[in-house]
């Protein structure tokens, strides 16, 4: 195993390092609708809605851990040792939702989807901690079953010991995300009454916001009518960000797909990077690997500066504390 503990302070460095890596490893109206919508949640709802599930800072431990090497699963475990292991994250009796992206009906192959054996890992090590329940599920763009089938999702988080949830119009509860933006919005009930929920988005080029990582992810949790949300994509980002403040983000490199997302379909959009990318901060985590894989800079993705000014992390991945390794 080759290890280099990092702590960088020049983007470019770490930017080449993780390329060399990755290549070693082979609606109109929405304004409207937002400020006028009439309608309000009872604030006992809002109130109940638990906002942030992020754990203690531990200045002697990496904030991002970046690790390339050929098994998924072995990426997983590998990460979440550097970042302090799994029960820094997990306690004993907690109850777990890991939010995959499972938005498309697509097999693992087109990179659409998590990959299935990072999720299935995931699930492993919450189970290992002492979790009392893991549950896995997304609000799927395309048909929920086709897609929690077809990308492996499904049967791999149950043969892990998930309880695997396709959503259900019941299951959405009207919440305050008392967001600057997004106020009164759908939110799938599993979300509201989770203890600890870790974001295990994929790597993915995006038509509006040039990627997508592990804040647009957040997208699945909600219900409506999504697409109008695009009208302010940033903002909109921002806000279920700052309303979710998940425990830690897990950003699957394995496959990325590197053109025409978030759908994809075609096998010639997609590359092999073999690497995972997880941490507690994620705005480092997203401006990192956007720099990384896409090249793409802080003034194109407004919503990182947004981010970071709410207070949810930092965009000058170049500062934090990070772990590198290639196994």
């Amino acid at each position: 195993m080759q290890s280099d503990s990092i702590h960088l302070s020049r983007r470019d460095a770490l930017v080449k390092l993780l390329r060399v890596a990755g290549a070693g490893a082979g609606a109109a109206g929405l304004g409207f609708w937002l400020s006028k919508h009439s309608w309000r949640p009872e604030p006992t709802l809002a109130m109940a809605a638990k906002r942030g599930h992020t754990i203690a800072a531990d200045p002697t431990l990496p904030e991002i851990a970046v690790i390339t090497g050929d098994d998924p699963a072995q990426l997983t475990r590998q990460a979440v040792e550097e970042l302090g292991g799994i029960r820094r994250f997990i306690a004993r009796g907690d109850v777990v939702l890991v939010k995959p992206n499972i938005g498309w009906d697509r097999t693992p192959e087109q990179a659409a989807n998590t990959n299935p054996d990072v999720v299935a890992e995931v699930i492993r090590q919450c189970s290992n901690a002492g979790a009392k329940r893991v549950i896995v599920t997304d609000v799927s763009c395309n048909d929920p079953r086709r897609c929690f089938q077809r990308s492996g999702i499904a049967e791999a988080a149950r043969l892990a010991g998930a309880e695997v949830v396709l959503p259900d119009p019941a299951m959405f509860k009207d919440v305050d995300l008392q967001g600057e933006t997004l106020r009164a919005w759908p939110v799938l009930d599993l979300f509201l009454n989770a203890d600890k929920i870790i974001n295990v988005p994929i790597a993915k080029h995006h038509s509006l916001t040039g990627t997508t990582l592990g804040m647009k992810n957040w997208y699945g949790m909600l219900g409506g009518p999504r697409h109008q949300l695009h009208q302010k994509i940033h903002e909109s980002l921002v806000d279920l960000a700052d309303f979710v403040r998940p425990t830690l983000t897990i950003v699957d490199c394995y496959r990325i797909l590197a053109r025409n997302g978030p759908t994809g379909g075609s096998l010639q959009d997609v590359i092999l990077k073999k690497t995972l990318v997880a941490g507690t901060d994620p705005v480092a985590l997203d401006a990192y690997v956007a720099k990384a894989y896409w090249n793409l800079e802080v003034s194109s993705l407004p919503y990182l500066k947004m981010a970071a000014n709410r207070g949810l992390g930092t965009y000058e991945f170049e500062k934090v504390r990070m772990q590198i390794k290639t196994l």
